[in-house]
């Protein structure tokens, strides 16, 4: 049947409905009380359709649609399919995958707190999204303080003899060698729970009440460790805002609009205070009105939330929507949820507040947009002044870094559309080269870099290597070499034997900042106030800073390896482990016998004697 003979047969009942376009891709979903009149509502003459609507329709080859039993249901199906399909014109948070959480894993019989971008329906509890990377890490960062649950990655452990050295530093309870009885675990597990929830006074209460069971009990050490996880979270609490001492649990939301963009800002409001915000970007939202875009939100984001509050607050919603949305959301927490629309008092202030800050938060995203713009005018300029066939969206840079031939090292700096991108940076210990020979070890550094990307492209195309577990598969689209004609013409020369060919190199040497490039006998030179050259310094200075650590690296635990040689009991092995668990002497001379004996190959016999050797050693220096 053609979509006009299907109306005729359309049920006035609740269900979603989905247009297809030629190609049979869905391009929207839709929920509706009554099919019959939803549907019917496109199908008007074009000047009483909005402008999106008008768009959708212009591309809407056919439709289908799912009755439900409830209005309730449809919401949650379209959800489910909004999130699935991802249709071109509903209104969407960007893909679920790209925000970070922190994930209790409560399905192991040990759980622990990590970070992760997979939302797995497999037992664990999830907490967020955070859309900012640094707030997840600070959090995550504090919880370890604060709770030491284990960090290790096995989901179930064969009993050890003795524990890590997070044990010995208070970072773990050690439930691996059975150093915490099992309920005790699960009770602090609990606790963190309550700590990502937001129920800080919850938590103080009962760290209060086991402070004082184990002081009645005379675990006077034990009591002394819970009154400094109080004295921590304490100190949270008063650097919370307090938005109404009555209040419970609150989300308040808030959108502003931008010409082609919308920011929501969501303020999360636990037992009165303000724990937090965060800010999302939507995509789609163009033709659509505020309340639309609201609705669209709130049921997306609350779709994947596991904590819902309360009280929800919003500053505008789609009429009708109220009800349904409630009844969904109550289902889903076990208990009743109120959403409201405040037009007066604390509340209306709040959602002011929530908006101005939106508003803001649109603004920083605009000027990110514009910088990101300006990154690509800046490629665009540096393709113009190399004679490039197209900007370089990714640029590598090498650098050798030694002193007199001792500790030579090279690195990899990576910048992809302007910006470095730390993640893909790599090292390399020279192998081959013996003594102060630049140009021998970047030949050597260039032949490793491509060689191995080479390899593992291969393994890539055959299913026998995952994008996911490559290093150097991404080949890039320009090379910069950090030094003048010499280092040039050595990893050119790597590049022809490997036959790697079509990736444009170019040297850039210090000083005088003179481009130098293959075939080419002069050298080119950029202009001073040029933005392209001052992105080539840029990677070139993140090339050099970057192989000076590594170098400062090696030769920091070089020295390390040759004082500890002068200690009677300390082989190469436990040379070797040592050096890996402390990143200095003084670390070393810092440390206690039991965090020395609990390095992998020491006992404590040989750790009394690291300890007595740098006991004696200080005491000689001072």
């Amino acid at each position: 049947m053609t979509p006009e003979e299907k109306l005729k047969y359309l049920p006035d009942k609740p269900g979603v409905y989905l247009f297809r376009d030629a190609g049979g891709i869905i391009i929207y979903v839709g929920k509706a009380l009554s099919l019959k009149n939803r549907v019917r509502s496109y199908f008007q003459s074009a000047a009483a359709l909005s402008v999106k609507v008008r768009s959708l329709m212009s591309r809407a080859a056919d439709f289908e649609y799912i009755v439900t039993d409830s209005e309730v249901e449809a919401l949650i199906l379209e959800a489910n399919l909004i999130k699935e399909h991802r249709p071109r014109y509903n209104v969407s948070l960007r893909d679920d995958k790209s925000y970070p959480y922190i994930k209790v894993t409560l399905n192991e019989e040990y759980p622990r707190a990590h970070i992760t971008r997979r939302l797995v329906k497999d037992g664990g509890r999830y907490y967020g999204p955070y859309t900012r990377a640094g707030a997840v890490h600070e959090t995550l960062s504090l919880l370890k303080r604060l709770f030491p649950l284990r960090s290790c990655k096995q989901k179930e452990f064969a009993i050890k003899s003795r524990p890590c050295l997070n044990y010995h530093i208070k970072r773990c309870t050690g439930p691996c060698c059975g150093m915490i009885e099992k309920e005790n675990y699960l009770s602090m597990v609990r606790e963190v729970c309550l700590f990502l929830e937001g129920k800080q006074e919850e938590l103080v209460k009962r760290l209060t009440r086991r402070m004082e069971d184990a002081s009645e009990k005379l675990e006077f050490e034990r009591a002394a460790e819970i009154r400094d996880q109080l004295r921590s979270i304490k100190d949270i609490l008063e650097k919370q805002k307090v938005i109404s001492s009555g209040a419970g649990d609150q989300d308040a939301v808030a959108m502003a609009r931008g010409v082609d963009d919308c920011c929501v800002m969501v303020f999360f409001i636990r037992n009165g205070k303000l724990l937090g915000r965060e800010r999302f970007i939507l995509n789609g939202t163009q033709g659509d009105g505020r309340a639309e875009v609201l609705t669209a939100f709130i049921k997306q984001y609350y779709h994947r939330a596991d904590f819902i509050p309360s009280e929800i607050l919003v500053s505008d919603l789609e009429p009708g929507e109220m009800e349904v949305i409630s009844s969904w959301l109550a289902g889903k927490k076990g208990s009743r949820v109120q959403i409201k629309i405040p037009v007066r008092g604390e509340k209306k202030q709040l959602i002011d507040m929530v908006a101005k800050n939106a508003l803001l938060a649109l603004e920083e995203a605009q000027l990110e947009r514009i910088a990101r713009r300006d990154g690509q005018e800046e490629l665009a300029l540096l393709a113009r002044e190399l004679g490039l066939e197209k900007p370089p969206y990714r640029m590598e840079c090498f650098d050798i870094s030694n002193i007199q031939g001792a500790e030579t090292v090279a690195s990899m700096a990576v910048f992809q559309e302007g910006k470095p991108s730390s993640d893909q940076y790599r090292r390399f210990k020279i192998k081959t080269v013996q003594g102060p020979d630049d140009f021998a070890s970047m030949k050597e550094v260039i032949r490793r870099r491509f060689s191995r990307g080479r390899e593992e492209k291969e393994l890539i195309d055959t299913g026998q290597l995952s994008s996911r577990q490559a290093k150097f598969h991404r080949m890039p689209d320009l090379v910069i070499i950090d030094g003048g004609k010499g280092q040039l013409s050595a990893a050119l020369e790597a590049m022809e034997e490997l036959g790697i060919a079509g990736i444009p190199i170019f040297g850039l040497a210090k000083e005088e900042e003179l481009l130098f490039a293959p075939g080419r006998p002069e050298p080119i030179r950029l202009p001073r106030d040029s933005r392209a050259l001052y992105l080539l310094q840029r990677l070139r200075d993140e090339a050099h800073r970057f192989a000076v650590s590594y170098h400062r690296q090696l030769r920091t635990k070089r020295n390390l390896k040759s004082l500890l040689e002068e200690i009677e009991g300390i082989g190469e092995v436990r040379r070797r482990e040592l050096a890996r668990a402390y990143p200095s002497i003084e670390a070393i001379g810092g440390a206690s016998v039991e965090e020395l004996a609990a390095v992998p190959g020491m006992n404590r016999r040989a750790a009394e004697a690291v300890a007595r050797f740098f006991s004696f050693s200080y005491s000689d220096k001072n």
